[in-house]
């Protein structure tokens, strides 16, 4: 919502930015001090000594990470927000296998170094690897026998003759995707994937995730004084009491006995409880680590991926840890987020085998949401409803899903070049 403020208030529209609560963000806000995390999960005692100072930590409620060259990357380029952001590269990704954690080989000498595989595997992903860095989708000399929109993943795999361990964590690790649906889909998403891994990772090296010093809030505060910039308003603790409708369209929202006018409105599904439907649940699970995680050569950043076959389930349990160098935590202070989509009536133990490889841990914050999305596309009403916020750990579906409601909104694609000639008419060329 907050990205959306910031964009249609560079495309010259009014905006009034309305929340609920007394800090920016939502759902995926950073909270501090940790005093407020403890209350927030019904913690009576409060943080002990051994803590820290309570305002040294920023704790995100939902963990993601940024691909370097991902979507949300290039919209905080275009629109500028860059200039109010510090990021630093994520230091390590792995994948579990048989109860153990590896680093994910992502280029040609680490595959070849990498214990994941046999010696003869290793060749043949290094040949997957050169065949999908040179995929073009607009050259057919580049397509090798392999049709972008007929052939399937699954056989694309076949035709390089890769085994089940390299199979999970090529579609898990480097497509990131949750579940094995992608393997009878046509490749072309795949590889695409998979190329924007690649080249996230050639960015930086250490890994293709960047993550903002003092948490993930601090994106949203970014792109509301973008649209503040623009003319929009912005107002905190202002509650809704109503959405105030005319012949199905949306006329005004209406708070504090006062109602605020508008054509269009833009919200989360927690605002609309009659328009939206449930579609799954997601347990998140944040801990504080006094370590880094074992296996993980003492890094202060990671992502640690375990794919579900490798624990029998149908979708992927993810890792995210953070620590003190992100000025999110106290000194010598790590925090670790497990997420996953819940598949039974016990998600607590779904997520037993990513608590263990954080062993011990200091202190847990459990959280299970439901996941809602819009019954309503808002071409009628001219409401717009975004998703709930699913367990991937980066921001590509959340990007995804700007670009449908700007679409839906506007009638026409999003796109970023637009963006920067729109920015232009308002600043002019020489102040950029």
């Amino acid at each position: 919502e907050c990205i959306l403020s910031g964009i249609m208030s560079v495309n010259g529209k009014k905006v009034l930015h309305m929340d609920r609560n007394p800090y920016y963000g939502g759902e995926s806000s950073s909270i501090t001090p940790l005093e407020e995390l403890y209350k927030r999960f019904g913690i009576p005692d409060g943080p002990p000594e051994s803590m820290g100072r309570g305002r040294d930590w920023n704790v995100d409620l939902i963990p993601k990470f940024l691909m370097a060259n991902g979507q949300l990357v290039k919209m905080l380029l275009y629109t500028e927000v860059t200039r109010y952001l510090d990021f630093k590269v994520v230091e390590g990704s792995f994948v579990y296998k048989g109860g153990k954690i590896y680093k994910v080989p992502s280029t040609e000498t680490e595959a070849l170094a990498s214990n994941l595989m046999g010696m003869f595997e290793k060749r043949r992903f290094r040949k997957f690897l050169v065949f999908v860095a040179n995929f073009d989708e607009n050259d057919p000399k580049t397509y090798e026998g392999v049709d972008p929109k007929l052939t399937t993943m699954r056989d694309v795999y076949k035709k390089f003759d890769l085994g089940q361990d390299v199979i999970d964590f090529t579609g898990h690790a480097l497509a990131l995707y949750r579940t094995d649906d992608y393997l009878d889909q046509s490749c072309l998403e795949t590889i695409n994937r998979i190329k924007l891994y690649s080249e996230s990772l050639a960015r930086y090296g250490k890994s293709p995730y960047l993550y903002p010093l003092y948490g993930l809030g601090e994106l949203p505060q970014g792109f509301a004084r973008l649209s503040a910039i623009y003319g929009g308003t912005y107002m905190l603790n202002k509650p809704v009491e109503e959405i105030v409708m005319d012949n199905g369209h949306v006329i005004g929202v209406k708070s504090e006995g006062e109602v605020a006018r508008c054509k269009q409105l833009i919200c989360d599904p927690s605002y609309l409880q009659e328009r939206v439907q449930k579609v799954g649940q997601v347990i998140r699970v944040i801990c504080v680590l006094s370590h880094p995680i074992k296996n993980t050569n003492e890094a202060n950043s990671c992502q640690i991926i375990i794919p579900q076959n490798q624990v029998n389930r149908k979708s992927d349990i993810y890792v995210c840890m953070i620590s003190y160098a992100h000025n999110v935590a106290a000194q010598g202070k790590y925090i670790a987020i497990v997420s996953t989509t819940v598949e039974t009536s016990e998600p607590e133990k779904e997520i037993e085998p990513a608590l263990e490889l954080l062993e011990p841990i200091d202190q847990k914050f459990v959280a299970i949401s439901d996941l809602y999305e819009s019954t309503d596309d808002g071409s009628e009403s001219q409401i717009f409803s975004s998703r709930s916020y699913d367990a991937t750990t980066h921001f590509e579906t959340t990007c995804n899903d700007i670009k449908d409601i700007y679409k839906r909104m506007t009638g026409s694609d999003f796109d970023f070049e637009n963006m920067k000639r729109k920015q232009n008419d308002v600043f002019g060329e020489e102040e950029q």
